[in-house]
């Protein structure tokens, strides 16, 4: 072998033991990464199944706070339904009768953000909506009170929507008051229609300045108010499009003249169409409320 053909090999040799230097540290880190990733891996199933545990425990508390029976209101029928998320929790819905029995609330609420207590919100609903409603306190004057208590807790990026309505059962006359995203809709049975109940505040948040203030309506006989919470109209589908308003009307003018629960079911069987059953981003509560006319003409002949 001559001189250069030596130091070619010689070379080659040299540089065969570097490259299996290398590849030991190689495997060296290798190992230490597999290491730090099986770590990793264990620590985020533990977590994933924490997260897992507190939203099966969330949700199982939000039916529990979620009423089952409401009281029998003579010349009133009722039809609700909730569907909690298992994304994101936070409706609360209640209808009760005042100490004068011939009014009675009905509050729907919705909150988003794990900061902001789904059981704390519902707790602080029901106290004020049930005891301070009692003393015949306006639907405004009552969500000013749930706002003094909600606002200073309230993190940043967090909400809460919430609608109050009180009907005289005397009169038929129905007061609200609201702030944020719950939709509220009147059907008038004689002309067809759907009306929008207004309100122009924001939701509960950080910062919160706007003015409340209540409204007033008649309701004629098959009436129907209809509440539908933020998660409604926030369902999306594969594409990526939310439900929206639109539909939500589409849905309820599809069937006004079945009864309350079949317009109940036909809300959430369009929703549940347009989704296909993808997990929804938010609770969904609708509450569906209809005048009867027979016992409005039996009030109104007794007074």
């Amino acid at each position: 072998m001559s001189e250069k053909d030596s130091a070619l090999v010689t070379g080659l040799q040299q540089r065969v033991r570097e490259l299996e230097t290398e590849l030991s540290d190689r495997e060296k880190d290798l190992a230490v990464f597999r290491d730090e990733l099986a770590k990793a891996n264990s620590q985020l199933e533990r977590f994933i199944r924490q997260i897992s545990q507190e939203l099966k425990m969330a949700s199982l508390i939000q039916k529990a706070l979620v009423p089952t029976e409401f009281p029998n209101i003579p010349g009133f029928e009722f039809s609700t339904k909730f569907t909690p998320s298992p994304i994101s929790g936070g409706d609360y819905f209640d209808i009760f009768e005042h100490e004068d029995k011939f009014r009675f609330g009905i509050v729907l609420a919705s909150s988003s953000g794990y900061s902001m207590s789904a059981l704390f919100l519902s707790v602080l609903l029901k106290m004020t909506g049930q005891l301070e409603a009692r003393k015949g306190t306006p639907p405004d004057r009552i969500l000013e009170m749930m706002a003094k208590e909600l606002v200073p807790t309230i993190q940043s990026h967090d909400q809460a929507n919430v609608f109050y309505g009180v009907i005289d059962r005397r009169s038929f006359e129905l007061t609200y008051s609201g702030a944020g995203k719950v939709v509220g809709l009147l059907f008038s049975y004689s002309a067809g229609k759907l009306q929008r109940l207004e309100w122009e505040a924001q939701p509960f948040q950080q910062g919160f300045q706007s003015e409340l203030k209540s409204s007033s309506l008649s309701l004629g006989p098959r009436d129907r108010i209809i509440l539908c919470s933020e998660g409604v109209i926030r369902a999306m589908n594969s594409k990526g499009e939310a439900f929206g308003e639109e539909r939500l009307y589409k849905s309820i003018l599809a069937a006004p003249r079945l009864g309350v629960h079949d317009l109940r079911n036909e809300i959430f069987y369009q929703l549940e169409r347009f989704t296909q059953s993808r997990d929804l981003p938010q609770d969904v509560t609708v509450v569906v409320t209809e005048v009867k006319d027979r016992v409005i003409k039996l009030a109104k002949s007794v007074e």
